[in-house]
């Protein structure tokens, strides 16, 4: 299911951009020239894994729409995600003669298309940039609403801005070169999309598992159009996460503890659905879900590849990491919960307490 039509991202009410999802790479050219019919150069940002699989192809596409299509390969990783591999960037595009009226165009997954905004919203106050995200989890959520950063002292994302693209471009063969465990991630954030607010949606990709696990063309662009359709929401209504667009969190504020804790042993994803069990947890305790509504929740996460458990951690070590999380208020801590699948509700009164037995129900105790 092409989308070539593609889906309108509105903010501050006075500008948007289209987010393709695309069979492949074909159309991307026409995309461009669409969008900036006299470009002089074009810089290409990805990274070690991406650039044998598909970075020729997309120069080949892309030196039509242009004068000078130039690269920049960095080591594949969350380690490259920091202020060092940016100041590179910033080398590697005056070395290039870029300037704001050129293009920079992120090739990769999150940590592509977070740093290479970065630099393009900071590179001369603002260059013109587009996302070619080429994983599911950069598919279905980074790359689309303008969130952009760096890690800095293994906080993650803590130096970053939000910077819109000119254009998202998601071609979904490029998930035939995704290893399992990566797909999975991505549908962690999936999975989030239609928790927080598509029931009907949660339910077809339960129906669907099957096909939706074995990377079904047709299938993967229509979960695509549909949780991309469900940040659009979100993001259209509060572009700069002044209010509703915080529900776009669930799971992340004790998934990114745990992620920082376990030193990114654990994929994003695999935080993420962690941290939407644990939060799912709390909402059980508070009698905000049944318990039947928790266990099947947490539950239905496994078939798609994801943990609900962990061997063991140092709860005062991750509390710490919280309480350093991007969403804490003067007040407390805001926390995403949910009322049923569907329906998520943001809070402001979450506990130590509640978080620290959310963390302990996540713990396998072994004989």
């Amino acid at each position: 299911m092409d989308n070539k039509e593609g889906l309108e991202i509105t903010y501050k009410d006075s500008g948007s951009y289209r987010v393709v999802i695309s069979d492949d790479y074909s159309s991307l050219s026409g995309e461009v020239l669409g969008l900036f019919p006299n470009l002089k150069r074009i810089f290409v940002i990805t990274d070690s894994n991406v650039e044998p699989l598909y970075l020729s192809e997309v120069m080949h596409e892309l030196e039509n729409c242009c004068e000078k299509i130039s690269s920049y390969v960095f080591t594949a990783g969350e380690a490259s995600k920091n202020l060092e591999t940016v100041n590179t960037i910033y080398d590697k595009l005056l070395a290039a003669d870029i300037n704001k009226r050129d293009l920079i165009v992120a090739l990769g997954g999150g940590v592509c298309g977070d740093m290479a905004a970065f630099a393009a919203s900071t590179y001369m106050r603002g260059t013109r940039f587009i996302n070619l995200p080429t994983t599911l989890l950069s598919m279905a959520d980074s790359s689309v609403g303008g969130k952009c950063g760096v890690d800095y002292l293994s906080y993650k994302n803590l130096v970053g801005s939000i910077y819109m693209p000119s254009l998202v471009y998601m071609a979904v063969s490029a998930l035939k070169t995704l290893p399992d465990r990566e797909y999975s991630s991505g549908m962690a954030e999936i999975l989030k999309a239609a928790l927080i607010k598509d029931a009907a949606f949660y339910e077809w990709l339960i129906g669907d598992f099957t096909s939706v696990m074995d990377k079904d063309k047709e299938t993967v662009s229509y979960m695509l159009n549909k949780a991309v359709s469900i940040k659009q929401f979100y993001v259209t209504k509060d572009p700069y996460e002044e209010n509703e667009r915080m529900i776009l969190n669930f799971g992340h504020t004790i998934g990114h503890a745990l992620e920082k804790y376990f030193d990114f042993k654990y994929s994003h994803g695999e935080c993420v659905s962690l941290g939407m069990a644990a939060a799912s947890f709390i909402s059980y305790k508070r009698s905000i879900l049944t318990a039947e509504e928790y266990y099947e929740i947490r539950d239905m996460l496994v078939p798609f590849g994801l943990p609900i458990s962990i061997d063991g951690c140092d709860i005062k070590k991750v509390m710490a990491n919280i309480s350093h999380d991007k969403k804490n208020t003067d007040t407390g801590l805001r926390f995403i919960l949910l009322k049923k699948a569907g329906k998520a509700v943001i809070v402001n009164d979450v506990t130590e307490d509640e978080i620290k037995d959310a963390i302990n129900e996540l713990i396998v105790e072994w004989d």
